[in-house]
């Protein structure tokens, strides 16, 4: 069994490389686009309505009621530099004039629609927050490969940078998981457009991540190590980096572990901070929403 296991990585791992081992978009589906309905969670049975051609969402009950938010959810359509549309949600407060605007990069799977929960607590201490799909995730264009969501990411803060909304605001990248790995390698790049950097929960390297995982399944974690490429790496990046930077890790993390985002922390350039948390991956925007908001305001003076 262990052998056939072996095999299998193995096979998965040369095959594929990056890609499918560390990319899981999940598209919303010709139904669903059809019908414009989606059921999001299925506990407490909210569903999102989708209307006009920028999918603008509008959340309701089991019983068709609309239920409000906290913030302003605004949808919107916009190119990547390859030409592919894709689809991003700026969340802004209901009252006051934002001062600092986050540019959130998701992790690798699913799409906007769970995945802006992670960050959207923060817009209540006055914080707008633009979130969006990569390609191949939710409903934008193209395939999710390494190479696209950067070129993506990148053309996500050319967007963001653009909007008049965001004109007299700071702009930092706030990158979770997958997207915190991302977060520095397009920090590094877009360095002039942007006032700081945070990370949360981010692996350090793919190399870093595949023997990671590869130890744990079948004790043989330098074969992830060997069988990994990959274009771009955060810690290459971030030793580059010389703007602000928080680095926000759970020491109770199981997806990835805290010693990367240690890793990560000792390779970054001053000003620099480690914020160690508990709980869940990526939970920091939930359990900790005022400190969180603290540090980045303290982070952009």
């Amino acid at each position: 069994m262990r052998k056939t296991s072996l095999l299998l990585l193995i096979t998965l791992f040369t095959s594929c490389s990056f890609n499918k081992i560390f990319l899981k978009p999940t598209p919303i589906s010709r139904q669903a686009r059809k019908a414009r309905t989606i059921d999001l969670d299925t506990h407490d049975t909210t569903y999102v309505r989708f209307s006009g051609n920028n999918f603008q969402p509008e959340f309701v009950n089991k019983n068709n009621e609309i239920t409000e938010k906290e913030y302003i959810v605004e949808s919107v359509l916009f190119k990547n530099s390859n030409g592919k549309e894709l689809n991003g949600w700026f969340l802004t407060p209901k009252s006051g004039t934002p001062e600092i605007t986050i540019l959130h990069l998701h992790g690798n799977e699913g799409n906007l629609l769970t995945q802006y929960k992670a960050v959207a607590p923060l817009v209540k201490n006055g914080f707008q927050i633009f979130v969006f799909d990569y390609s191949g995730f939710g409903f934008s264009e193209g395939k999710a490969t390494q190479q696209n969501i950067l070129v993506d990411a990148l053309s996500a803060v050319d967007f963001v940078k653009s909007r008049l909304e965001t004109k007299q605001t700071k702009l930092v990248i706030y990158g979770q998981s997958a997207g915190g790995h991302l977060a520095s390698v397009v920090a590094e790049k877009k360095k002039s457009l942007i006032d700081g950097l945070i990370i949360e929960g981010a692996f350090s390297s793919p190399k870093d991540i595949a023997a990671y995982t590869l130890k744990k399944k079948i004790g043989l974690g330098f074969i992830g190590r060997v069988l990994t490429k990959s274009d771009y790496d955060a810690l290459t990046s971030i030793k580059i980096f010389q703007k602000p930077v928080l680095i926000i890790h759970s020491k109770e993390d199981k997806e990835v572990p805290f010693y990367m985002s240690q890793k990560l922390y000792n390779n970054a350039n001053n000003p620099k901070q480690l914020y160690p948390i508990t709980g869940p991956h990526i939970y920091g925007p939930k359990l900790f929403t005022d400190s969180i908001s603290l540090k980045i305001k303290a982070l952009i003076k």
